[in-house]
């Protein structure tokens, strides 16, 4: 079974494109839930008329995937509640120079 910590992991591998920053690092990520070999991720984006909203959230289902014992991932993108950049986490603001 896969660890909230593995799947955060490979989710740093995702980043969003206009930025340049990983979906964790950003503070896109709400939510991990394991059950059995099932994984589904809460997920949000900077802005909700954001182009790549289906192409970061399959490059998130395809990363988590790839953990062993990973039967199925499923991102839900959710706009509430709405991403700030409070959400950044401490290396995020690094590398926006924050």
């Amino acid at each position: 079974m896969p660890t909230q910590e593995q799947v955060l992991n490979v989710l740093k591998e995702i980043e969003d494109p206009e930025i340049g920053i990983n979906v964790v690092d950003l503070g896109l990520i709400y939510n991990v839930l394991i059950d059995e070999g099932d994984v589904t991720i809460k997920m949000t984006l900077t802005a909700p008329g954001c182009p790549m909203h289906d192409t970061l959230a399959r490059a998130a289902e395809m990363a988590v995937e790839t953990l062993p014992d990973v039967r199925d991932a499923q991102v839900d993108v959710v706009w509430n509640p709405p991403w700030t950049p409070e959400r950044l986490t401490d290396e995020g603001r690094r590398l926006l120079g924050i």
